[in-house]
């Protein structure tokens, strides 16, 4: 699933390639992806410019005239590219946004999770699914003092509480293996088990991670690619996630995999002990 390394590589690139394009037609193969009325949501959408590409967390907000906002989620699989009319129509390709130049936005996505709903701009923060998103992961909105303050008030496993997107926005399965293992936190300590040490050391790492991950273009485990179809080269850069059997890189230790709120989770047995 794309997480905001990879959310935010493909907002900069539909920035570079389609702000200020005119829509001249929706075309939706697969209705469900839609939220909502779907002819609505393409005759609403006919004459109106691509003004901006904006994110919330892994949210894609993109910008249209007359204060339209596309609320879309990749999921799984979900990508976005850009053709010329009359290319090929790739296979799971489910929405074209036609554009005034003769290209086209297409939406491809094998497993069919990803959905767009149309919305009044500014209405975003009233959805339930970004109404309870925490801060986004940088310094000037995620605050250790809250942080700490959140983890103290909840006893669930570290790991299930930074998936949940309520403390801080943005973390999936790989990255919340990684930060773990570099904050030597196991993954199943009790959040309010952490001290104030290990939480300042684990908001730091959350911070800087993501932050060269999207530096990176984000990760490409298995069919993620950008908004110009290039893979991410954060996978070069892992240190636990999906390194079973492989050394530790700091203790030489093997590492192990176990399942954490049904989620496959990477580890060192010997750095991060349960607290």
């Amino acid at each position: 699933m794309p997480e905001l390394p990879e959310v935010e590589t493909v907002r900069r690139g539909l920035r570079k390639l389609v702000q200020g394009s005119r829509i001249t037609e929706v075309e939706i193969m697969y209705p469900k992806m839609i939220e909502g009325d779907s002819r609505e949501f393409a005759t609403t959408l006919r004459g109106k410019v691509l003004e901006d590409v904006d994110r919330r967390g892994k949210f894609l907000l993109l910008r249209f005239s007359d204060g339209w906002t596309v609320v879309s989620h990749l999921r799984m699989e979900g990508k976005y590219f850009v053709e010329k009319k009359g290319a090929p129509i790739r296979k799971h390709t489910h929405v074209i946004f036609n554009l005034d130049d003769g290209r086209q936005l297409r939406y491809n996505d094998v497993r069919k999770f990803g959905r767009m709903r149309l919305i009044k701009t500014g209405s975003e923060t009233q959805l339930p699914s970004l109404k309870k998103l925490g801060p986004e992961p940088v310094a000037a909105d995620f605050k250790v003092a809250a942080f700490y303050q959140g983890l103290q008030k909840k006893k669930k496993a570290i790991k299930p509480a930074l998936l949940d997107q309520n403390l801080v926005t943005g973390l999936g399965n790989i990255y919340v293996d990684e930060v773990l293992w570099m904050s030597k936190i196991h993954p199943q300590t009790p959040c309010n088990h952490l001290t104030q040490a290990d939480v300042q050391i684990l908001h730091d790492n959350i911070i800087q991670e993501l932050a060269r991950a999207v530096e990176a273009g984000g990760t490409t485990i298995r069919s993620y690619t950008d908004a110009f179809q290039n893979e991410g080269g954060f996978q070069f850069e892992l240190q636990a996630y999906q390194k079973t059997g492989q050394p530790c890189p700091r203790c030489q230790t093997p590492i192990e995999r176990i399942v954490v709120g049904q989620r496959g989770t990477h580890f060192c047995p010997n750095c991060q002990q349960v607290k």
